[in-house]
């Protein structure tokens, strides 16, 4: 006897209903369970034997340049961030070691050999480097500390890698889902952040792009282009929105490959147009990432991800959870440290409190124009100090765009005299800037001794406000007339020769 439909349908249900179905879960619990998700891990593995690689030709470059004796071993002074100056370069040769070991951590990096202590040995090696000159800050440097710090965390090793050949890690082709969110993220908030940035008074005006694009007007093929009238706004607001808008694009289907195209296009005019070292090449290759991580898999023919029974539940461990809160906290310093420069009052592209860390890129053109006076506190003798005997070039361009490396610098000079002649100096300061083509004004009070002058986190009342307003054509004036022409109240052991001739007579 057949059975009816009725029949069937009875049996299925009574069949559903005795499987056991597993208990609802909470928002909190999903959100585990997806950061936990195992996806394709060839973004991961693609990122981490494109970085290294990257990073033997960045150490590369800086040997053939002769980086590291003229940065880090010939000078007796360093600029240091406040709270690292005892970060130090290591004596005699030590640094071309730090450097060498730096090399074979990032090949152990590319090839997955000994991968998380290379990571650890790499991000180290390089977080010294960078924090050893100040004067050297540039923002990729700052991400390649970061990126290489996350690769300590991310397990970009269980595949096409030798500890995964020699078995010393588990093989999988499989990877969390929170592994390539934070990668992402990371390479996401340059962009943001730098589009964030240029919304301000200067950039909407073409400012500095205007300045930097006439000098760029011998390029082959769009050097002329560069000198029309529309080009420094094209270039201006176009970078808005490329750094506002790309990420999204990139994860959005219908625009991922125009998005690709633009930031391709973006990155190889950058590297044609400026001297910003490995950046745009790195992120021609890291923007990749952004692409789904299915599509990367297929891309660089990686098996599938073995898909787990419908019935497996993912079981998050209290280890898991503790490690995805400190993942966490790194995503929300990271995403609240570029809005403390809002803690100190004024314009930080003329201040420079809070510009570093920040992804503040090419938003300034800064002229100064800086001289130290000292005073013999015993006997009055009054003398000028001659910088060039304490500083290198890039020292030099970069202190007085920066107060905080003015106060420091004084320092070594005030410490410099103490300890060869036992005398107490006062030393004060003429630093005359031009931020974006305005009109030149002092940066620094010339009434203050800077000797007696502590660095601090806080704000710094001897910066002086600027006052000076945004110029539809940039001051032109020659930097060895600025004191002739400007009228400023200095105090009279400042005044050229002439300014002293026309007040006596």
């Amino acid at each position: 006897m057949r059975p009816t439909n009725l029949a069937i349908a009875e049996i299925k249900a009574a069949l559903k209903s005795s499987t056991p179905t597993p208990e609802a879960q909470s928002p909190l619990d999903n959100f585990w369970a997806g950061m936990f998700a195992p996806q394709s891990i060839a973004p991961l593995v693609f990122f981490r034997i494109f970085f290294g690689a990257m990073m033997l030709y960045h150490l590369y470059g800086m040997t053939v340049d002769h980086w590291i004796h003229f940065f880090y071993i010939a000078p007796d002074f360093h600029f240091t961030y406040p709270g690292f100056e005892w970060v130090q370069p290591w004596p005699g040769d030590g640094m071309y070691l730090h450097v060498a070991v730096m090399g074979v951590a990032a090949m152990g990096i590319s090839l997955g050999l000994f991968y998380r202590l290379s990571a650890l040995v790499f991000c180290l090696g390089y977080t010294h480097l960078f924090l050893i000159e100040k004067a050297l800050y540039q923002n990729h440097c700052y991400l390649i500390c970061l990126l290489s710090g996350i690769l300590i965390v991310i397990p970009a090793h269980r595949a096409c890698s030798l500890d995964a050949f020699f078995g010393w890690t588990r093989k999988s082709n499989a990877a969390p889902t929170w592994a390539l969110g934070l990668v992402r993220l990371q390479l996401g908030i340059p962009y943001f952040y730098g589009g964030l940035a240029k919304l301000n008074a200067d950039w909407l005006h073409s400012q500095p792009m205007k300045l930097w694009l006439v000098r760029r007007s011998d390029v082959p093929f769009v050097g002329e282009l560069l000198t029309w009238d529309w080009a420094p706004f094209f270039f201006s607001y176009s970078g808005i929105l490329l750094d506002l808008l790309i990420v999204p694009a990139l994860l959005w289907r219908p625009t991922r490959l125009l998005a690709y195209v633009a930031a391709l296009t973006f990155h190889l005019m950058n590297a044609v147009l400026w001297d910003i070292g490995i950046f745009p090449w790195f992120m021609i290759g890291a923007t990749l990432l952004f692409f789904p991580a299915e599509s990367l898999r297929k891309l660089f023919r990686f098996p599938p991800i073995e898909e787990a029974p419908a019935s497996t539940s993912l079981v998050v461990t209290p280890g898991q959870r503790l490690q995805l809160a400190g993942v966490g906290l790194f995503c929300v310093w990271q995403l609240l440290l570029p809005f403390r420069h809002y803690a100190y009052p004024g314009d930080v592209s003329w201040t420079e409190e809070g510009h570093h860390f920040a992804w503040h890129m090419m938003l300034r053109e800064k002229d100064v124009g800086i001289r130290f006076y000292v005073v013999d506190a015993a006997n009055g003798q009054r003398g000028l100090i001659r910088v060039e005997d304490f500083l290198n070039e890039r020292q030099l361009s970069r202190m007085g765009k920066d107060a905080d490396m003015v106060i420091e610098f004084v320092h070594h000079v005030r410490d410099h005299y103490r300890e060869r002649s036992g005398k107490e100096l006062e030393i004060y300061v003429l630093n005359i800037a031009a931020l974006n083509g305005r009109k030149p004004q002092l940066l620094m009070d010339p009434t203050v001794n800077y000797a007696a002058v502590e660095r601090s986190w806080s704000p710094q009342p001897w910066i002086m406000p600027l006052t000076e307003s945004l110029r539809v054509e940039g001051w032109k004036a020659p930097l060895d007339q600025w004191e002739q022409i400007l009228d400023l109240d200095l105090p009279e052991m400042m005044r050229s020769r002439e300014r002293r001739a026309e007040e006596s007579g």
